[in-house]
């Protein structure tokens, strides 16, 4: 009864974060969904074809059952994973992603949670685990990723969130009030401090 409850907790928060992950895309141009917004290059679209790329690993290879989607050995992976290339439509990039919740979601909802798994790229003892710490592993790493999302749509146009319908209207003025709060505690304590 608890396996049951917590495989249904777990992937339902994986849902809820990839549909969260796509929605950071809607309305933005072509180019402010690839644009490096960091020093190392985050990029939005490129977010998403990184968690669609470790979904597909680790639901797929990790238990036998490899992505019908093509992947490089994941001893060759390059990088090429955390941003679109030109030719790269975002249409192929999110249709990866839903493509890969099909075959994720097959394998979370066939398998029991203590199903052996083998994840060649953790060290051992870790690479030999099961199903839960699959979905753990992977709904930490979806979550991590739709956070940085969520901070670089902010930057973008100050949309924030999780999901459309819970959306509210920006209120510049408030926000610009808000912000410089903080900033004076942030500077009061540092007077503090010296």
């Amino acid at each position: 009864m608890i396996d049951e409850f917590a495989k249904h907790t777990l992937h339902g928060r994986l849902r809820r974060d990839r549909e969260a992950l796509l929605w950071k895309l809607d309305g933005l141009s072509e180019y402010d969904a690839r644009r490096p917004l960091t020093a190392t290059g985050t990029n939005l679209l490129g977010l998403v074809k990184h968690v669609a790329t470790v979904e597909a690993r680790y639901f797929g290879e990790v238990f036998g059952r490899p992505s019908p989607e093509p992947l490089c050995r994941w001893q060759d992976s390059d990088g090429s994973d955390r941003w679109a290339a030109a030719d790269e439509t975002r249409d192929q990039i999110t249709g990866f992603y839903r493509r890969t919740w099909q075959h994720s979601d097959a394998t979370i909802n066939e398998l029991p949670l203590d199903a052996p798994a083998h994840v060649p790229w953790w060290p051992q003892p870790w690479s030999d685990t099961n199903l839960f710490a699959v979905i753990v592993h992977v709904l930490g790493e979806s979550v991590r990723h739709t956070g940085h999302a969520d901070i670089l749509r902010e930057g973008l146009d100050g949309r924030t969130g999780l999901r459309a319908e819970h959306e509210e209207q920006i209120d510049e003025e408030a926000r610009a009030a808000h912000r410089a709060r903080i900033e004076q505690a942030a500077r009061s304590a540092a007077t503090l401090k010296s």
